[in-house]
């Protein structure tokens, strides 16, 4: 699934949390499986993220195929060119409102060679890239 919001908690050990509303398709999948895997998009991915998403009726099985993927530590599926990967445990999780807030103990990360990020805000994807300075 694509989500718009991933948020560190702590370095030490690291932790991130992940929030998914419960009336999501993918909610039972995520809530069951105690792993998740944070692949971080770059620019290059702009086409993948809306398949992620949901866009387009794209079958869970086939949303796959897309990409190069790999399994690290949990065995969920790492983005290959991802510009970062974290390859986490779910440790705890807390239902407020309509969503649930997991959060994530991080087994391993992966790092892609790309310095350029994608973010969606007003209803479109834009690249992020590095300025020098």
């Amino acid at each position: 699934m694509t989500v718009s919001a991933v948020c560190s908690v702590t370095d030490d050990p690291a932790t991130v949390l992940v929030c998914i509303g419960r009336s999501s398709r993918q909610y039972c999948h995520f809530s069951t499986a105690g792993i998740i895997c944070i692949n971080v998009l770059s620019h290059e991915h702009e086409v993948l993220a809306p398949i992620f998403a949901g866009k387009g009726d794209v079958q869970m099985s086939e949303r796959f195929t897309y990409g190069e993927w790999l399994r690290l530590v949990t065995g969920a599926p790492v983005l290959a060119t991802a510009a970062a990967s974290l390859d986490c445990t779910v440790e705890r999780s807390i239902d407020i409102g309509t969503h649930t807030v997991f959060f994530c103990a991080v087994q391993a990360v992966h790092l892609g060679s790309t310095c350029s990020g994608l973010v969606y805000h007003g209803r479109a994807y834009h690249r992020l890239s590095q300025q020098h300075a």
